[in-house]
């Protein structure tokens, strides 16, 4: 099978060893991938801002960049839920609209990706300790990605997981909401930092860096010595 990657802004600007990770992972199952150079934002942040225009330009552009593709996988629930989501609610050109209709259906999640189309639950990855889990909101609530990644952690060797109170609940970053309210993305940020660390967690693993910055920032102003990690670096590990 060969795929096409759509590495979000943020893994590509903060967190490119996610993106190293994910290719790690599918080179070991024999996926074979390609990366489009000419990518760029998506046009969430300014669709979740009210900019509707300038995120339909930005939608117009991905549309066109991966019209080629067959395939697209991210390790991104919230990147992913803008295209599938929520670009049919901009107003796109009749051409945006034929490569979204066609291509919406073969755009992947990460998580999904291995578990829904590859048939993959072991990546025959290795980690010892504990590990617990974050839902991030995009990929829960809109994708309905629930189970797929806890499957791929269960079946992780030597690694021991549990259920965090509240696994559910957002963590307060939001986006440009952790920038208009920041009192309130710190209050929740702050109890589901909690949450984490009443597990006895070694290692906090999510499908979003966006959730993984606001949590690490959290944690690290604790000194907690739970680690942050995304999913695909915790399926690399070992591999």
């Amino acid at each position: 099978m060969r795929i096409h990657l759509f590495v979000p802004c943020l893994v590509d600007q903060f967190y490119p060893g996610v993106a190293v990770a994910m290719c790690r992972v599918l080179k070991k199952l024999g996926v074979e991938y390609a990366y489009l150079t000419d990518q760029t934002c998506c046009g969430q942040p300014a669709f979740n801002s009210g900019y509707h225009r300038e995120a339909t330009e930005l939608a117009e552009r991905f549309l066109k960049v991966f019209e080629p593709a067959e395939t697209v996988v991210a390790p991104s629930g919230s990147c992913v839920s803008m295209v599938k989501i929520f670009y049919p609610q901009l107003e796109l050109s009749p051409a945006g609209k034929r490569t979204l209709e066609r291509l919406g259906p073969r755009l992947f999640e990460f998580s999904d990706f291995l578990v829904r189309e590859l048939r993959v639950v072991d990546v025959g990855a290795q980690f010892r300790g504990k590990v617990t889990y974050h839902d991030s909101c995009h990929l829960l609530r809109e994708l309905k990605i629930e189970e797929q990644p806890r499957q791929l952690i269960r079946n992780v060797h030597g690694l021991e997981f549990v259920e965090m109170d509240d696994m559910q609940t957002c963590c307060g970053f939001g986006g440009t909401f952790a920038v208009k309210f920041p009192e309130i993305s710190t209050a929740m940020g702050t109890d589901k930092a909690a949450a984490i660390e009443r597990t006895g967690a070694d290692a906090v693993v999510a499908n979003d860096s966006s959730c993984l910055m606001q949590i690490a920032g959290i944690l690290s102003r604790r000194k907690s010595r739970v680690v942050p990690m995304h999913l695909a670096e915790l399926l690399a590990q070992g591999i």
